[in-house]
């Protein structure tokens, strides 16, 4: 983590006039697993706390953002979840039709609900959870040029983050452990220089988005390989290039969302979309509730050879929106592979505490796992997750 700080460091922050935005958040979390561990030296609770401060300075009406955001994670069961990033630390230029960014920052492409299939710019934060949702922070240099209904953007990638795995002592691990040494097709390893090239559009109530990635993947492909006498995992990352595109119509009560992409590295290349639909009943019997009806259907050409658990899997959700004074919500789904039978169900929920704290739960069920399929190792693994936040 400590590579970044010279590369976020070299950002010119003004010192005339200056007046900062101070805000962040701190959280306590608790997780409680269901199940007795598949391996001894498993914990059955995980206790965490994180603090993640925001400072930011706006100067010239708005045209040029300063922002620094790092961020911290303490985990009392696991070593490997005591762990520092730099999630923002970038200067923004604006001026005219044209924009500048550099440093360290996060990006994020998509629209779907059940997987962020085409979002490729940041690393995964593999330690904050295993739906993807958090992201390490990625140097970066960004130049966009705005046109007309959209935007062209060419994004240059200096540093490569490596994906983070839990330690043994953790749950919603791989069965064996991971080598903290990984493997990379190209000879610069992380300082191999990636590119990107994104287009936006907006008509009306279509968004399309479309952009071609060539680098290094941000998923590791896992290598079973012996070391004292013991097997392991080790992370390979080869080199890529990516063409995906993102479409969403809005209608009414209709959100219908869609991702593809097409990659090809040396030895194989592959397509996977995923694409589906939100209905939003607004005011349910005539109450202040909102229920939304999500259904997305995902597919990977490689099916079970693919590295991530959506080869041909329907997911099937609700999002209830109370509108109540505490912003109270719930989203729940489920995951099902058509082709194994196994399932996954996972329901989200939040409310405001007063003005500057929150309460989140969270809970995963994981059901007639088969050894074909990504979540087999987790069968045992299934939690519930309370966590605390207050907003400073």
């Amino acid at each position: 983590m400590n590579k970044l700080l010279p590369l976020g460091c070299c950002l010119l922050w003004p010192t005339v006039g200056f007046a900062l935005e101070f805000s962040g958040n701190f959280s306590v979390e608790g997780r409680h697993f269901v199940h007795s561990p598949l391996w001894p030296e498993q914990a059955a609770q995980h206790m965490g706390l994180s603090i993640q401060p925001e400072l930011r300075h706006r100067w010239d009406n708005g045209r040029k953002i300063a922002t620094f955001i790092p961020f911290y994670h303490w985990e009392a069961q696991d070593e490997q979840h005591r762990y520092s990033d730099i999630r923002q630390f970038d200067l923004v230029l604006a001026q005219g039709d044209w924009e500048i960014q550099a440093g360290i920052s996060k990006v994020f492409w998509g629209v779907t609900e059940s997987q962020h299939l085409v979002d490729i710019i940041n690393q995964t934060d593999n330690l904050a959870g295993i739906d993807g949702e958090e992201k390490l922070g990625q140097p970066l240099l960004r130049l966009s040029r705005l046109l007309a209904n959209g935007a062209l953007d060419f994004y240059v990638l200096p540093y490569f983050r490596e994906r983070q795995f839990a330690g043994n002592n953790s749950r919603l691990r791989p069965a064996l452990p991971v080598l903290d040494e990984a493997r990379y097709e190209s000879e610069r390893e992380q300082q191999q220089v990636d590119i990107a090239l994104r287009w936006a559009y907006t008509y009306e109530n279509i968004d399309l988005a479309a952009y071609w990635f060539k680098g290094t993947a941000r998923q590791p492909l896992l290598q079973a390989q012996t070391k004292n006498e013991q097997m392991i995992l080790q992370p390979y990352y080869p080199q890529i290039n990516q063409t995906a595109l993102t479409l969403q119509h809005t209608g009414d009560a209709w959100l219908w969302k869609l991702e593809a992409l097409y990659q090809k590295n040396h030895e194989q290349s592959h397509a996977a979309a995923v694409g589906g639909f939100e209905y939003t009943w607004s005011g349910v019997f005539d109450s202040a509730v909102d229920l939304g009806l999500l259904a997305e259907y995902h597919r990977d050409s490689r099916g079970l050879s693919a590295s991530n658990p959506w080869q041909k899997d329907l997911f099937i959700g609700n999002r209830w929106g109370f509108n109540d004074v505490q912003s109270t919500e719930i989203l729940a789904g489920v995951l099902v592979d058509l082709d194994q039978q196994g399932r996954s169900l996972r329901i989200e929920a939040s409310r405001r505490l007063g003005d500057n704290m929150k309460l989140n739960f969270e809970s995963q069920w994981f059901s007639h796992a088969v050894p074909q399929e990504a979540f087999y190792d987790l069968r045992a693994d299934d939690y519930l997750q309370l966590e605390w936040q207050w907003f400073f």
